[in-house]
């Protein structure tokens, strides 16, 4: 309770006046949290009432519980070229014992640039990640700027999920051989989990959880503590995905899409071993971060997905019916410019980042 009243009073401090928007469930208040950011990518909730955020360009910042800001020091050095740069940020569960703060980025390998993750120690005044090492990082090998991936999820048993695009090397995808195109489970240390499904293989990469992946930027467990990841497809193909150990997500050898040429991908739609999606978008609207909602302040969504798109300016709502989900809700709202990230914050509202208004948003039903 104690921490659920310092992250209200966090609202209070930080937040101007809502704005109440429609919805197909009732209306809500949209208030702006925080603004002046450059390309935000990832938030992450503090168990002090604080929050943090990263900008693509390398930024990491602090917001503190009495809505302080300041940027945080230790932060390692990023490749930002393209879709590269500053990630994605993950606070574990027990931070308030280790400290702890996760980082997904790009990092510079010669000329190149892969996907890497690390972990520092956050000061108790917020403004250095201190003792800060790297604990992964794909093989050097892929250039250009694309398709990094780079979604942090703690599993239940505390491993991490790190979602790897296939960097626009198609065929990687896969290779067992080379990280690129899939989710690994790693430990907090950065080695392979026992157990995972490669684990043995010759060839195999033995941190790999799943593969055949294009470029999956949204990743979240649902109440049960299953995984589910959103990636990109080409033009059409945006995949919502159930993860499964050892599964083949089939890119690039099937795809709901097409090249941006018009030409076919692969061999069509489905193919014996690989996995279907639970739900596709064409056209794409190109998906971002994903949330799944768990109880708290919008009943009406309860178990619902919510996922950015970047393309058309809105936040997707999904329902899961039966062995789908569906799409049921667009929310398309001035604040929603390119939607980068979702998240349900600690007290049950949502929150997401706006990449076009360099903004944080909260999300709560409108006062009656």
């Amino acid at each position: 309770m104690r921490i659920l009243a310092t992250f209200l009073c966090l609202i209070a401090v930080t937040a101007a006046q809502a704005t109440v928007r429609q919805t197909d469930t009732g209306p809500v208040e949209v208030t702006e949290v925080a603004s002046d950011l450059d390309t935000p990518w990832g938030l992450a909730f503090l168990p002090d009432g604080g929050f943090l955020v990263t900008e693509r360009d390398g930024r990491l910042w602090h917001f503190g519980a009495d809505g302080a800001r300041q940027r945080v020091g230790g932060v390692p050095k990023v490749a930002t070229a393209g879709q590269g740069g500053l990630l994605d940020v993950l606070v574990p569960r027990d931070f308030a014992r280790s400290r702890e703060v996760y980082l997904s980025y790009a990092r510079k390998q010669g000329r190149g640039a892969g996907t890497a993750v690390g972990v520092g120690r956050l000061t108790r005044d917020g403004q250095r990640l201190t003792e800060f090492r790297r604990i992964f990082e794909m093989a050097p090998g892929s250039r250009g700027g694309r398709h990094f991936g780079s979604r942090l999820v703690e599993a239940p048993d505390g491993a991490l999920f790190v979602t790897i695009g296939e960097r626009g090397d198609r065929p990687a995808a896969q290779d067992l051989g080379r990280v690129q195109g899939s989710i690994l489970r790693i430990t907090r240390g950065g080695a392979p989990v026992s157990g995972n499904p490669f684990t043995g293989q010759p060839g195999a990469r033995p941190e790999i959880w799943s593969y055949g992946h294009r470029n999956p930027q949204g990743a979240a467990l649902d109440r049960a503590g299953q995984l589910w990841a959103v990636e990109h497809g080409a033009q059409g193909g945006d995949e919502v995905n159930r993860i499964r150990a050892g599964a083949n997500y089939g890119w690039p050898v099937i795809s709901y899409g097409r090249h941006y040429s018009g030409g076919k991908i692969g061999e069509g739609t489905a193919k014996d071993g690989m996995e279907q999606p639970h739900h596709y978008w064409d056209p794409s609207i190109a998906p971002s971060g994903m949330a799944i909602l768990s109880g708290g302040l919008l009943p009406g969504w309860d178990g619902d997905f919510l996922i950015g798109s970047l393309k058309f300016d809105l936040i997707s709502r999904l329902e899961r019916r039966g062995g789908r989900v569906t799409e049921v809700e667009r929310l398309k709202w001035p604040e929603t410019d390119r939607v980068r990230d979702v998240r349900q914050a600690p007290d049950g509202s949502v929150w997401f980042l706006s990449e076009g208004h360099g903004a944080i948003y909260r999300i709560a039903p409108a006062k009656k």
